[in-house]
Formats: structure tokens, sequence, C-alpha cells
């Protein structure tokens, strides 16, 4: 019988059916942070109970860790205290640790893929809602909260809820100046920020196939914004290509073995899908959101809706609040609105391509005078990557602040965040309410090469008027 990934996956890792209907899942991969943590691990020492699987859990630092500070103590001592529990946790339960000093700290969904522990056919989990980043590689990953953290601890299993599986297809080929980030941006604002409550999202098409795996984990990585508690595109060469030689692959005989394994997980051709949905590539241009969720976006062309227009009283009174907080007037177009604030960065477009492909537009042009730009390698390793090539000296020429590796001003946990009512362009996931660190902070969501147009114009700009593509 013909099956998803998602099926076979779930299956390969359930333990047995519980009493209330969920599924105890074996967790193949566990990572964790300095953020949820802590208390998972007090719960363990209150309960006398020891890591189940420490060889499957991996830890690094991204959320707190300063940008503009690499030597320690930090100048936020709660900083520098999750910091060292941190420490304190991998050492008493043996977990591997990527902490600062060994040249492999970065954000835990950039690092994993890069590290080569992020794999095909598994489970992941962790205590962050963009554990939907690794189902790139044909995984089923999922954000836990701090009461499964400890489970995971403690057992390596989970009590999960069964997924419905929804088949995004985008066929046809991208337009100039489209990037991965429109397409996820597109497909959240065509199927609304609750339209994959109770599904994984299976996203295919011939666009798919032609994405690179970091181009894969940016959509990917967006699936919560949709609702969906999981995405993933199936295993294929560029996968195994992607993988083949990091730390953690299997090596020699045990990777041929392991790739015949990652083509079978693959979805079987005629499997069912409890929905399917079908976007046309040409239908999707560069999309900036405009609101306060993610779901508010629109086409660079077009403008900001106006309520007296709205079908439903719901939806006018999200338009009206969202109106008030960005400070935007209805029917005008988002095109031309200042920006304080550019910010290059984040686990969805934080890679090495993400620099690569601004640095090819940026080079030889400067910020706009007012604006505070800045770029924030995801890892470590992508900003030792991004030197070696060149790319820090073109942002810093640019006028762009170059820093160290972490999550940065994407959610703000750290000194990098938004003054009053700043407005950011910038290439992270969320554009919440008080998101970016100032209760007051607005943040329009858009494309790296669309960061760069803006902070180069000083204001939120179509990239194919900018640049040449």
């Amino acid at each position: 019988m013909a099956q998803s990934l998602f099926e076979k996956v779930w299956s390969a890792h359930s333990v047995r059916r519980l009493a209330d209907g969920q599924t105890q899942l074996i967790v193949g991969t566990h990572l964790i942070h300095e953020v949820t943590s802590p208390q998972a691990f007090g719960m363990l020492r209150d309960l006398g109970l020891k890591v189940a699987m420490p060889h499957r859990t991996f830890a690094t630092v991204d959320h707190i860790v300063p940008t503009d500070q690499f030597a320690e103590p930090y100048r936020d001592p709660l900083a520098q205290a999750m910091m060292q529990e941190l420490r304190r946790n991998c050492d008493e339960f043996g977990i591997t640790f990527f902490d600062r000093a060994t040249g492999k700290q970065g954000i835990v969904h950039i690092v994993g893929p890069e590290q080569g522990i992020t794999q095909p056919g598994t489970t992941i989990a962790c205590g962050d809602s963009h554990t939907s980043t690794h189902g790139a590689f044909g995984a089923i990953a999922f954000g836990i909260g701090t009461t499964q953290i400890r489970d995971v601890l403690a057992t390596q299993t989970m009590a999960l809820s069964p997924l419905k599986v929804r088949r995004i297809n985008v066929r046809g080929r991208l337009r100039a100046g489209v990037y991965a980030k429109d397409v996820i941006l597109h497909i959240i604002r065509t199927l609304g920020v609750n339209g994959g409550t109770g599904f994984a999202y299976e996203y295919g098409g011939d666009v798919f196939d032609r994405f690179t795996m970091e181009e894969r984990m940016t959509v990917c990585n967006m699936s919560i914004e949709g609702g969906a508690r999981a995405g993933y595109v199936n295993p294929d060469e560029t996968t195994f290509a992607y993988l083949k030689g990091r730390p953690y692959a299997p090596k020699g005989a045990a990777w041929d073995a392991a790739v015949a394994r990652w083509k079978a997980v693959a979805s079987d051709p005629g499997c069912r899908y409890d929905d399917v949905v079908d976007i046309p590539a040409e239908d999707i241009a560069p999309t900036v959101t405009w609101g306060i969720n993610p779901g508010q976006g629109l086409a660079i062309t077009e403008t900001i809706p106006d309520p007296a227009k709205a079908t439903h009283a719901d939806e006018k009174a999200s338009i009206v609040e969202a109106l008030a907080y960005m400070k935007l007037t209805p029917g005008a177009p988002i095109k031309g609105t200042k920006i304080n604030v550019a910010f290059l960065g984040s686990c969805t477009n934080g890679r090495l391509s993400d620099f690569q492909e601004v640095a090819k537009y940026l080079k030889g042009r400067k910020v706009a005078a007012g604006v505070k730009a800045i770029a924030v390698p995801g890892s470590q390793a992508v900003g030792q990557l991004c030197i070696s090539l060149g790319l820090d000296q073109v942002f810093r020429d640019a006028g762009f602040e170059w820093r160290e590796a972490g999550c940065s001003m994407c959610l703000a946990m750290n000194p990098d965040k938004l003054i009053g009512d700043q407005l950011c362009a910038s290439s992270s996931n969320r554009n919440f309410k008080g998101r970016q660190g100032s209760p007051t902070g607005r943040t329009i969501l858009m494309s790296p090469v669309m960061v760069a147009a803006a902070a180069i114009t000083g204001a939120v700009a179509d990239a194919r008027e900018v640049f040449t593509f």
C-alpha cells in the first residue's frame, strides 16, 4: 500500500497508541538550547532521573548570546547565567555541546543540518517552534515545550497526536527576483496562519525539486507560521549531496546503506493525501508582510489593505488592529514605506547562500543614511565561510555591521533590539507585536535581497527595480 513519508516515519517511530488517542513516539534526535532546557533538566534532578540517550541529544547556544561580544562574562548577567547553566547540564548528563569555543556554535536549526545531525527518515524534536526547518531533509521535525523536553530527555519518547498531511505543489518557474522566502510568505498568505492546524505540510513540485537544501530549509522553517505542526520535502539526490562528508553523516559502507534507506522513506507514487494544494510559480511575486502576523502579506506591487473593504467583521477588526500598530495608511502602497533598521540573519535566512546572494547585489553600494543595518551569520561555520570568501567585507564596505553568530534581532532575547517604534526590514520569520525587542517596534518580513534593497534605499523597495537580475 502506497504511503507518504509522514506515514512511514510515524509508523517506524511509534511505540504504542495511548489511551487518549495520542502516539508514544520515539524521538530520533533531540536538539536543545539555553532558553527552554534549564527547567527540564531541573525536573530530571527533582525526579532523580538521568538522560536516557545522551548520544541522541545535541546542544548549542543561540537565543541569548550577544552578537557584538564574544568574550565572557557577558554584559547581561542573565545571559551569562543561562550559558553557564547549559554548560553545567551538558557536562553532568554527557550531552554534546557546541559551545562558542568549539567554532561549531550557532542557531540550532542551522547547526543541526551543517553538522550532518539532521538526516532523512527520522523524528527530530527541539524546544523551539522553528524545528520544522529540519523537515527539509525528509525528517518529521517539531517544536516542543519544556515538559516535553523533560519527557524526551528522560525516555527518548514523547506523546503526540497524529497529523493529517497536505501536499503543497509549486510548479513552474519562479520569476527573477523571487526567492524561497517569497514562496513561503505566499503560501502562508494563501492558506492562512491557521490553515495548517492539524496538518503536516509536504512540499513538492518542480520548484522544490530545483531548490537547494538551504532554500528548502527556508520554506520548511516557516511551516509553523502557517499553522502546520511540521513541514517537509522528500529526500533526493540534492539532500544526499548536501549531507555527504558532514561530521555526523554516515561514512563508507554505512553511507551507502543510509542512502538506500533514505530513498525508500520518500512518499510513494500514488499515496493518499488529506489535501492537495497547487500553486503556479508564476503567481508568486516578491512578497512582504504589512501587518502583525506572517499571513498579513502582499506582493511588493500591491497596496495596504483597507478595512472598509473587508467582507467579515473579524477580518476588518484584524486589519484595523494591524494598521494601528504598524502606523500604515490603508490603500497606500507598501513600497516606499520608510525603514529604520535592516536585519539580515535568523534561522530562516542566515545561511551562506543568503549572504552570497545579497553580496552579489550589495557590492559597491551603500546603506542609506539613518538606517542601521546588521548582518548576522546563523552559525560560526557560516561566518567563517563568509569571511573566507570576503563576503563580510562586502557588507562592511556597504555600511552593514558584521556580527558574531546568533539569533540576534529575530526575537531580541539579546542586546539586538528595536528602539521605540522603529520599523525593521527583516529576513526573519515573525512580525508579531514586540517580537524584535520593543513593545512598539514594527517588523516587515521579506527575502534577504529585499532587505538589501530596503537598506540601500531607506525604504521598502522592489528589489527588481533596485538591482539588475
